[in-house]
């Protein structure tokens, strides 16, 4: 028997924008499917966009709901080490962040595998 869902990286689900402003980052998640959307929305939360960067510890994480693009805005203050003028990090305007939050580990309910992007072989035991 299968477990009722998958564990797969956000980037599975969504794809992301960044941009920055001093030492805040925007990071933006839009659904490549609108049927994942309210999946994203009760799993890629404040708390745990503030889980994923532990590691640049955000003063703050907010998140802005953009459901008719089926997309989210994240706004997080205080990790870009100073921003761009004060930063000695290679990326100091952040382009990278996205990267990190579509790691994001999601569960997936197997009726909405369908509407990953990316091969099906990645759904594999032991992939």
């Amino acid at each position: 028997m299968s477990p009722a869902t998958v564990t797969v990286p956000l980037y599975r689900l969504a794809h992301g924008r960044t941009g920055d402003k001093g030492d805040r980052s925007n990071i933006s998640v839009i659904a490549w499917h609108p049927a994942v959307w309210d999946l994203l929305v009760a799993q890629v939360t404040e708390a745990a966009v503030a889980r994923q960067f532990a590691a640049k510890a955000p003063r703050s994480v907010l998140r802005y709901l953009l459901p008719r693009l089926q997309a989210m805005n994240f706004v997080l203050d205080g990790v870009l080490d100073g921003g761009v003028n004060d930063a000695l990090n290679l990326d100091s305007h952040g382009k990278t962040l996205s990267y990190l939050l579509l790691d994001l580990p999601v569960q997936v309910p197997h009726d909405l595998l369908p509407y990953l992007a990316g091969p099906s072989d990645a759904l594999a035991p032991g992939a």
